[in-house]
């Protein structure tokens, strides 16, 4: 691995505050054109000029790899060779003329109300079908992400106010209200389930959610059990963490939630992406006027 690399990882940890998805997609990404470049007789990420940074987005183009990769990777080259810059590794930026074709913006997908029912029908009565359960009504409920579930421990659930304060990737704390079936589902697991999951152990600050080994659930784990009731649903390819928390934000938004409000309690979304949110639920909104009212 380039020299660089290492001390570039502990800058963006430790003075941009990347979260650790962020930096290792980073890494990753610089790896992989490390990788090209060493089959083009260069040795080091430094070395890299505007001419290979050309060839190697023709490459990945060559390779019919989508458009938003190549954008994101191309993301990651700047981010490298900004801090070049920044740390005089470099004299000048070898993507300073290389400009990439804006992507159209992804259609948001998102459940119906109908569909959100249909999927918290699902999990069964079993130990993990009630721990399931609490899982996907707690995802929804809130909008949260997926991997702020991971994070959560016992200690940042307050039942009897009906909330949950989500830490965030840099450490700055927001309250979530939960609602009634979600509180419902969760006072079940924490008191009832985990407990036996966790073979009695409940320490304050322990995770909130448990695997199998009475372990704390990954990011991967919740995704797999999302992914796994989805096909179920027969909407395995509609349904993901994501979707759920597209689905909370536009029904927040169909029900007249205010956009500021939404924007914090979904942990200061980009605004851009709130506004599309909010250009879908009124969509939806003039759709379901069409089809419903008398004169319309």
């Amino acid at each position: 691995m380039d020299k660089h690399l290492a001390d570039f990882r502990e800058h963006l940890e430790k003075e941009l505050n990347k979260s650790k998805n962020t930096v290792d997609a980073y890494i990753r990404d610089l790896k992989q054109f490390e990788a090209w470049l060493l089959e083009k007789d260069v040795s080091s990420l430094v070395k890299a000029k505007n001419i290979h940074i050309t060839g190697y987005l023709l490459y990945l183009k060559e390779k019919n790899r989508e458009g938003s990769t190549v954008n994101r990777k191309t993301a990651s080259l700047r981010a490298f060779y900004k801090y070049g810059l920044l740390k005089k590794l470099i004299e000048e930026d070898p993507l300073v003329h290389i400009k990439v074709p804006k992507q159209k913006e992804k259609e948001i997908q998102y459940l119906t109300v109908p569909e959100v029912e249909k999927l918290m029908a699902l999990p069964n009565n079993s130990l993990f079908g009630i721990r399931d359960r609490a899982i996907l009504e707690i995802l929804y409920a809130t909008g949260i992400r997926v991997t702020e579930l991971a994070q959560a421990n016992l200690s940042d659930i307050n039942m009897r106010m009906s909330y949950i304060t989500m830490r965030g990737d840099h450490g700055k704390a927001r309250i979530v209200p939960i609602g009634k079936p979600a509180k419902a589902a969760l006072e079940e697991y924490v008191y009832d389930i985990r407990p036996k999951i966790a073979k009695g152990k409940a320490e304050k600050d322990s995770p909130l959610f448990l695997n199998y080994a009475g372990k704390r659930l990954t990011r991967q784990g919740l995704w797999k059990i999302v992914k796994g009731y989805a096909k179920k649903t027969g909407l395995e390819d509609k349904i993901t963490p994501q979707v759920l928390r597209n689905s909370f934000a536009v029904h927040m938004l169909e029900n007249g939630a205010d956009l500021k409000i939404l924007q914090e309690l979904l942990g200061h979304e980009d605004p851009a992406r709130l506004q599309l949110l909010l250009t879908v639920s009124k969509s939806r909104i003039k759709d379901v006027y069409d089809s419903t009212h008398p004169r319309a």
